[in-house]
């Protein structure tokens, strides 16, 4: 996990596509966010859950969190809505996905559910009551598919996709965007071409 930094996790999001249970393109995953911020957050400003339970919903959160933790630059994936839009997103008959809203319902509930067996397993307690350590641990355990145990293939898929469901709501998020640096669809009042930095690092000049 250490080595999972959010430039790891972009480069994984967009190289490949995620492998079923939860799929959704970058626009739909943007409109989720969007309905999830201005449709299910209450006048009183708090959310209301209409998937997960609580202990759901809190284990959602810190494990959403120790993916993306907060840094020196931006917030964590709780700070850019990402629990909200994870729940938002599986129930949300209206969007489009190419997985049916009963199979990613399961495999979300499936995946938490073997998470606190595991740590129950281990240490004697649900994921959200072990250790930081511990917690470390379990997702050290997961995270790297090629070194996996083999009785953990199922842990380990569900943490893949949850983890690419994570970057997904958080750079579709208007966080997200900010952490990226992201400047398209700025009016440029006057273009002076490419900087001559960026032509040598490419290696080409106007001339060529």
């Amino acid at each position: 996990m250490a080595e999972f930094t959010r430039r790891n996790a972009l480069r994984i999001l967009t190289a490949s596509p995620l492998v079923g249970g939860f799929v959704w393109t970058e626009t739909e995953a943007q409109t989720a966010h969007l309905r999830a911020r201005g449709v299910k957050v209450q006048r009183d400003g708090a959310f209301k859950l209409s998937f997960f339970n609580d202990h759901e919903y809190r284990t959602v959160c810190v494990l959403a969190d120790l993916i993306i933790p907060k840094d020196e630059r931006s917030g964590s994936a709780t700070d850019a809505g990402v629990p909200e839009f994870i729940d938002f997103i599986m129930t949300d008959e209206k969007l489009y996905s190419a997985t049916p809203m009963t199979e990613r319902q399961t495999a979300m509930r499936g995946g938490l559910a073997w998470l606190d067996r595991y740590c129950e397993r281990l240490f004697n307690r649900r994921f959200i009551d072990c250790s930081d350590s511990q917690q470390k641990q379990v997702l050290d355990s997961l995270a790297w598919p090629a070194k996996a145990k083999p009785e953990l293939q199922h842990g380990v898929s569900f943490f893949i996709k949850f983890r690419d469901l994570t970057a997904t709501g958080f750079w579709s998020s208007k966080m997200g965007v900010e952490d990226l640096q992201y400047v398209g669809n700025a009016f440029v009042p006057e273009w002076n071409g490419c900087p001559e930095e960026a032509l040598q690092r490419l290696g080409v000049s106007y001339e060529d």
